[in-house]
């Protein structure tokens, strides 16, 4: 069964860091390309980034460039999202999702964790 679980959401003060983990199991880890979307409250579903089986490549929204940066250990099976400069419009859900391909999230994601909440107030 695959089951990929966050971790690492909480409260920030705008302006701050965090960093979100997933750990994956149930399929080959390094097989696959990895993602992060979001879901701000009251708004739909938001693509943040992709990275590559390898670790190689690594996308993002426009919006989110230079402030994020995602990784993933293939060792330990586990994706990260390292979210610096931090403001009010990043509060939302962040979903771990697995990818149906090897380089990025072209061709969908198959499989989604239930999610961790950033809130970014003061």
């Amino acid at each position: 069964e695959v089951q990929l679980v966050e971790s690492g959401g909480g409260l920030v003060q705008p302006g701050g860091s965090l960093r979100l983990s997933c750990a994956a199991s149930g399929f080959t880890f390094d097989d696959w390309a990895m993602s992060w979307v979001r879901q701000a409250p009251g708004k739909g579903l938001e693509w943040v980034s992709d990275i590559s089986w390898n670790g190689f490549n690594p996308d993002y929204a426009e919006s989110m460039k230079g402030r994020f940066t995602i990784s993933r250990d293939n060792a330990k099976n586990t994706l990260y999202l390292q979210m610096n400069s931090l403001k009010s419009e990043d509060t939302a859900i962040y979903f771990c999702t697995k990818a149906r391909g090897i380089y990025n999230s072209g061709t969908g994601m198959d499989y989604w964790g239930k999610g961790a909440l950033v809130t970014v107030s003061s």
